[in-house]
């Protein structure tokens, strides 16, 4: 493979199995470390500049006191996961461990906006006009700065009267414990859809998904 070669979610997840520490998300491969001071943290994320220097390939990086969350994707291919991606979530791998730095892959998540419509191209240019976002390769919205819940159309000839509802994207390996508190709660799970996502209905009949990097 080429270094900025289009990979499709199976093999993502081949490539993830040899980098415990990242999982799939919406298009994208994420990744969470937490050191012991906010001075480790500052030196990691020097670190992960550093690579993202040298590989001309930057990632998005949050830093919370002594937390990193790491996002890469190839936005010049409309923001996919390329080989790219791949190698450079190795090497800030590679940078955590020695600094002793712990993988939270429990704290891996992302939120988007589903919108039911039967004619997408009747709303985007509206929803990407009122929040300042740009489509991307699959025709979903984003903020040009990634910092905002993604938009995606949910494309159906019999939306419901509701059309919103949120998609919560957690690792798969760690989305049972969510599911599990949820039905503590006493909501409403429909697994027809699982592992790829489980619809919740709370007790007023509003509607979000857990959703995973599995099976879809």
């Amino acid at each position: 493979m080429s270094d900025n070669d289009i990979l499709d979610r199976q093999q993502v997840n081949q490539y993830l199995e040899e980098l415990s520490q990242w999982r799939l998300v919406p298009g994208a491969i994420a990744a969470v470390f937490q050191t012991k001071t906010a001075a480790a943290t500052i030196e990691l994320f020097a670190d992960i500049a550093s690579a993202a220097e040298l590989d001309n390939h930057h990632p998005d990086v949050d830093w919370r006191y002594n937390i990193l969350f790491v996002t890469t994707t190839s936005h010049d291919v409309g923001s996919q996961v390329t080989t790219r991606d791949i190698a450079l979530a190795s090497k800030i791998s590679e940078r955590a461990a020695a600094l002793g730095a712990t993988a939270r892959t429990d704290l891996i998540g992302v939120v988007e906006i589903a919108v039911d419509t039967a004619d997408v191209s009747e709303i985007s240019a509206q929803w990407a006009a009122g929040l300042g976002y740009k489509e991307k390769g699959d025709g979903s919205l984003a903020d040009p700065n990634h910092r905002l819940p993604a938009i995606w159309f949910q494309e159906t000839q019999t939306p419901n009267d509701n059309r919103l509802h949120l998609d919560v994207w957690r690792a798969h390996s760690e989305s049972q414990p969510v599911l599990d508190e949820l039905q503590q709660t006493g909501a409403k799970l429909d697994h027809e859809s699982a592992p790829s996502f489980v619809v919740v209905t709370d007790a007023q009949n509003n509607r979000f998904c857990i959703c995973t990097e599995k099976g879809r």
